[in-house]
């Protein structure tokens, strides 16, 4: 789905065009177009890389941008087997938050909210086509909550490896393991 999402974005993007799915946006904002930038952003061994002073590297992929005058804002397709909850939208929000994070220091403005497009499906034809709904879902980005991830993430990454617990379903599991190797 990701692929046939990307490459159904790009045509109208080729096109100057939005997409039927981003049309309650048109003429509030355009696709990205910057098709060799785009490439390297979505590929998931380059991304968007940012590295710290200590060189610490910390990158991701997206799948899509928009631009409002001089900013991005980020787009991220989501696909679903079921209509969205309440709180589906929540459950993306670091992600989000880290998409922004990385475009900005890189030196790129953003928008401080970003879309995520869910499809998800409602009928099958009687040809066998699914047929997708589509909700376009704005939230707001939080930079500080992104660079707390990166921070977290390094103290752990810096941390000495704890002792086994018994608690912990993992180091039963490495214990039952090297038990039977041996």
């Amino acid at each position: 789905m990701d692929k046939i999402l990307k490459e159904h974005f790009d045509r109208f993007m080729k096109k100057g065009e939005l997409p039927p799915e981003l049309q309650k946006l048109n003429g509030e904002v355009k696709l990205f177009d910057d098709e060799e930038l785009l490439k390297v952003w979505r590929s998931n061994f380059k991304g968007i890389p940012w590295t710290d002073k200590k060189g610490n590297l910390f990158h991701g992929a997206i799948d899509n941008l928009l631009k409002k005058g001089k900013k991005l804002i980020v787009l991220d397709y989501k696909t679903r087997g079921f209509p969205l909850k309440e709180d589906t939208h929540e459950h993306y929000q670091d992600q989000m938050d880290i998409y922004n994070f990385l475009l900005r220091k890189n030196g790129y403005e953003t928008e401080d909210y970003t879309y995520l497009l869910f499809y998800h499906p409602h009928q099958v034809e009687e040809t066998g086509h699914v047929c997708f709904n589509t909700d376009l879902v704005k939230i707001k980005v939080n930079i500080k909550n992104a660079e707390s991830i990166f921070k977290k993430a390094l103290k752990v990454l810096e941390s000495e490896i704890p002792a086994p617990s018994t608690e912990c379903g993992f180091c039963s599991w490495v214990d039952q393991c090297n038990c039977e190797v041996k």
